[in-house]
């Protein structure tokens, strides 16, 4: 019986001592390395002349499919930007209340890709790796905050061609413009 209480206790305390190895290895200092920018080889060139081109993976959401959604966006302002030009030469044609959100959506949307194209050409991933990665999801926490704010301008007001068009209009007392009355 004394055997395998020993055995017991000398089994506990290794677990005990092994418990606090593990706790001296934990630093509270963290570690900024992953922060750092990654090392380019000389001249920038990645492998060698002879070796076989690996192409990558089809991406519908990157590459040569994101440059045609691109122009299909700015293909597609094109009416949608005319149209309320010719509602305000116009008295008797009214602008859309889904006219102005395609408008304002499609806007918001060319608007992404213009500056998503220009973080990949400029803040490209092998050399800034994770900041790449930030500056693309702050890109998208900022285009879902101004979805958002398209849809309170267009239920709360009247759209954005209504702001942009009372901003020309001649001042009224009622009329507050970024939180100021005039």
């Amino acid at each position: 019986m004394s055997i395998m209480y020993r055995r017991q206790l000398t089994s506990g305390t290794s677990s005990n001592i092994s418990f606090k190895s593990r706790l001296s290895k934990i630093k509270l200092i963290p570690d900024f390395s992953k922060y750092k920018l990654i090392s380019q080889p000389p001249g920038g060139v990645i492998g060698d002349v002879n070796e076989a081109y690996k192409p990558p993976k089809p991406d519908y959401f990157e590459g040569s499919y994101h440059w045609d959604y691109e122009r299909l966006t700015a293909i597609s302002l094109l009416p949608l930007t005319l149209f309320p030009f010719y509602c305000a030469f116009s008295s008797t044609t009214a602008m859309y209340p889904l006219l102005d959100t395609t408008l304002s959506t499609f806007l918001l949307i060319h608007v992404n890709f213009g500056l998503k194209s220009c973080i990949i050409d400029y803040i490209p991933k092998r050399k800034f790796g994770v900041w790449h990665t930030a500056a693309i999801r702050l890109l998208q926490l900022g285009s879902i905050l101004a979805l958002y704010g398209i849809y309170d301008l267009e239920t709360n007001n009247n759209g954005i061609i209504d702001l942009l068009s009372q901003l020309w209009k001649d001042p009224e007392t009622n009329l507050y413009i970024f939180g100021k009355s005039h």
